[in-house]
């Protein structure tokens, strides 16, 4: 029987393992997704989607579907899921290698404010109204109903249910990468005085810190969550090796 790879994915670098993988003939991939977007990209590989039902279900997973090495691609910010990865691997014996995307570093003209969560982000905006880009994910921006006096610009890939409750919003749903020129004409059309985002890192997403930079404008970043310890990468090159040669399963 085949070596089976269970991903764990939602990101670029997910998507990229896929289209390398997909030609594999020696090796079995199921690609996992949280189920969030509702029209993810197409994937050349087979597709589960939704939640496992926390460690226990993903062990009871990796069990059934005899699954032989778990790849967790998933984005910076899931730490619930990287959590129950590394929990749900431990007990059932299989080798995990965890994607991890590293952060953005700050350049000369940035003005970026590290804050630890969306309630922090509220409080460093300050009480005077301002235009603020949500670069956000559709779970994080209810949050900001505590902060009312702003006017919220947010984009999502899909459209965010039930509205969020802050009294000026506009939404825009559209699927990245961004190019910088798009950056720059979605801060300009908005007049947008500030943004909150996570420090996602990769490139997908980072012109409109580029964009920010030349606009003098501050931008205040979500601290990453704290990960779970275990064997990890940064880049999908040093994944497809540890698929060859570590734990996972071999040519």
């Amino acid at each position: 029987m085949r070596p089976h790879l269970l991903l764990l994915g939602g990101t670029t670098e997910a998507r990229a393992l896929a289209l390398r993988l997909a030609a594999r003939t020696d090796l079995t991939v199921t690609l996992s997704l949280a189920g969030r977007t509702l029209n993810p990209v197409a994937m050349p590989v087979p597709v589960r989607s939704g939640g496992f039902g926390g460690a226990e279900g993903l062990e009871a997973y990796l069990r059934a579907h005899r699954v032989t090495a778990l790849l967790d691609a998933t984005h910076p910010y899931a730490a619930r899921i990287s959590a129950n990865a590394a929990l749900a691997a431990r007990r059932a014996g299989v080798p995990l290698l965890v994607l991890h995307r590293p952060a953005w570093l700050a350049e000369p003209g940035d003005d970026w404010r590290p804050v630890a969560d969306v309630a922090a982000a509220c409080a460093a905006l300050g009480p005077a109204p301002r235009r603020v880009f949500l670069a956000l994910g559709r779970q994080e921006v209810a949050g900001f109903a505590a902060a009312p006096q702003h006017r919220y610009l947010i984009r999502s890939v899909d459209p965010i249910t039930p509205p969020p409750p802050m009294p000026e919003v506009t939404c825009l749903t559209a699927r990245g990468p961004f190019t910088l020129a798009d950056e720059e004409a979605l801060l300009h059309a908005h007049g947008i005085e500030a943004i909150v985002c996570k420090n996602s890192g990769g490139t997908a997403s980072f012109a409109k810190l580029v964009a920010a930079r030349a606009r003098r404008l501050p931008v205040f970043l979500l601290d990453r969550p704290a990960l779970p310890e275990a064997p990890r990468v940064t880049t999908v090159e040093a994944a497809l090796d540890w698929l060859d040669h570590a734990n996972g399963p071999r040519r």
